[in-house]
């Protein structure tokens, strides 16, 4: 995605489309989609919308409103598709439409305070041409023709008709079906033309009791498995890990996960005594299919996902926000989409993958073997590998209002890897001071996965903001992201100390309590694809929403200090903090 021109007025930032962009590679056989370039604006104590005399004014009215006005458009080109409420903040995502049909990448996104707009995003565009709102062609006939142009098969989710905009700023109308080839990983939601049945491009969907596991601030089997009674969080799930509201399970079936080997849904482990306990050793000479080794890794796989259900759920990632979750407790979101995690998934080596589809439908973990040792590895046994993909879920959930559509473009999608890698990070640190992590060195025989450490010293880590022209891919540019949050978390915790309950209490003002509460506000404020501009100032806005701006020095010195400072624009680094700093 291309950066922004820096313009600061009215006390906020904003961002618009620039110069340079960044080369994307891709792994679907079809044309990435097209997003049109995106807007976003923060707005540190607020600003007042159309609405903001009304008492009765509801969230769906305050934001279609407040798009209409800044965007000068009527009412009819404007349509509400979700918000939620978190403890502080009010969050509002809003299409674009004519005729009633909606824009598939014309969307925004507006954040309320205490009766204030803090934050708005759009990508809102004015199309030469729209083609006509009635369909020539059948659901059946695209169906066909995408089936066919993706070797893959239609997995009846019920198709939607939608408006996609071109790089020609034309509009098309378009079919919207999800194609899935399981052998080949891909699983993505497919535009095809309504009127000439062509495939004009995909969005993708993927994105690279008593229990004996390995507890989440370990790394690996290396560091040793533990037996721990009743992990689980009962304000986060209140029907506790085995039960999914309707019925109680003794395997690992839950309301946040069902975990089984391979794609055997029906192969689930089962408790190894009565009682919910799941006591399986596993062998690291035998073969990861050999033995307990399966059991072992289902239900490793099986906490680690429950645990990070459990800790994003205490800091925002509930119901409302478009968790995972087979019954919603809490009134908000859609059911019905518990996370299915593959363990030992037989397509291939040395890769693990999440998919998430949109709201109400599971999101889903690969987890593959690696072949780089005898004998081979089992990534369901490196809980920062877990993690990662799990977190997929989360920033790509929140991010846009539950769609899964909105970190597609390759900035974006590196901002995900940053993310995911970040999560694990934050999971694994254990005191006040933040240690170098390493990501994925067990499954490749003691090499990283990653190209360097996460740290704060620039001699072991020198990526900066302009090292991203140099980054190549997603992962690469993912590095230089969860760098610059590595270096964030560190100096947070500098300043306000380290809480060895952050897992399970948010209530604390400490520095990784801190952090993860502006980790998760901050995908919920962000806009559409965003870049990593816009993913900065999402967190000194959710900073300013949260605790009234008192981290702004620290985290604006933290982003400084790794070329992401005040004037940083169009991959150039700037190590420069605002006046006041």
């Amino acid at each position: 995605m291309s950066l922004s021109s820096l313009a600061v007025f009215l006390g906020l930032l904003s961002y618009s489309a620039a110069a340079r962009t960044l080369k994307a590679t891709t792994r679907t056989p079809s044309t990435q989609t097209f997003f049109p370039p995106n807007s976003f604006q923060t707005f540190e104590g607020g600003v007042d919308h159309p609405l903001s005399r009304r008492d009765d004014a509801s969230l769906a009215d305050s934001a279609t409103a407040y798009v209409q006005a800044q965007l000068q458009v009527n009412s009819s080109a404007v349509t509400f598709k979700s918000g939620y409420a978190s403890d502080i903040v009010q969050y509002a995502y809003v299409k674009q439409q004519h005729n009633n049909i909606p824009f598939v990448n014309s969307v925004a996104n507006v954040a309320f305070k205490d009766g204030k707009v803090v934050s708005f995003g759009h990508s809102f565009s004015k199309p030469t041409s729209i083609a006509s709102s009635t369909p020539s062609i059948s659901i059946d006939a695209a169906v066909a023709a995408a089936e066919k142009a993706l070797n893959g098969k239609y997995n009846n989710i019920p198709a939607t008709l939608e408006y996609l905009v071109n790089s020609d700023n034309t509009a098309s109308l378009v079919h919207v079906v999800q194609i899935r080839n399981k052998q080949n990983r891909v699983w993505v939601e497919a535009f095809v033309d309504a009127h000439s049945g062509q495939l004009l491009s995909t969005i993708d969907l993927v994105a690279d009791a008593v229990y004996r596991v390995l507890p989440i601030y370990k790394e690996d089997l290396t560091e040793g498995f533990e037996t721990l009674t009743d992990p689980q969080d009962l304000t986060a799930s209140p029907l506790g890990w085995h039960n999914d509201g309707t019925t109680s399970f003794t395997n690992t079936t839950g309301n946040n996960v069902v975990a089984f080997y391979n794609e055997l849904e029906s192969a689930t482990t089962n408790q190894s005594a009565p009682g919910l306990v799941f006591n399986y050793t596993q062998d690291p000479d035998l073969e990861p299919a050999q033995g307990m080794n399966i059991d072992a890794s289902v239900t490793n796989v099986f906490y680690i996902i429950n645990t990070i259900h459990d800790v994003s759920y205490r800091y925002g990632f509930t119901e409302t926000a478009f968790n995972f979750q087979q019954t919603n407790i809490q009134s908000g979101g859609i059911a019905g989409d518990p996370v299915l995690a593959f363990v030992q998934l037989d397509e291939g080596f040395d890769n693990s993958a999440f998919s998430t589809p949109p709201d109400g439908q599971s999101g889903e973990m690969a987890l593959l073997l690696w072949d780089q040792t005898i004998p081979m590895r089992d990534s369901g046994l490196e809980n920062d590998i877990v993690t990662h993909e799990n977190t997929h879920g989360i920033t790509n959930r929140m991010t846009g209002g539950g769609t899964g559509r909105c970190l597609q473009i390759v900035e974006s999608g590196g901002l995900g890897e940053g993310w995911s890698d970040t999560m694990a990070d934050w999971m694994e640190q254990s005191g006040p001071t933040i240690v170098d992590f390493y990501l994925g060195t067990y499954v490749d025989g003691g090499v990283p996965v990653r190209s360097r450490p996460y740290s704060t010293n620039s001699t072991i880590n020198p990526y900066t903001y302009s090292s991203l022209l140099d980054s190549g891919e997603v992962h690469g540019l993912g590095e230089v992201w969860a760098n610059m949050l590595h270096n964030v978390l560190a100096a947070l915790v500098g300043a306000h100390g380290f809480s060895k309950t952050a897992r399970t209490d948010p209530s604390g003002t400490e520095g990784n309590v801190v952090f993860l509460h502006l980790f998760i506000d901050a995908l919920a404020l962000q806009p559409c694809q965003p870049d990593f501009l816009q993913a900065r100032d999402a967190i000194i806005q959710a900073d300013q929403n949260r605790y009234a701006g008192a981290n702004k020095c620290v985290l604006w010195t933290a982003f400084a200090s790794r070329g992401l400072g005040f004037k940083a624009f169009d991959y150039t680094d700037d190590f420069t903090v605002p006046s006041g700093c």
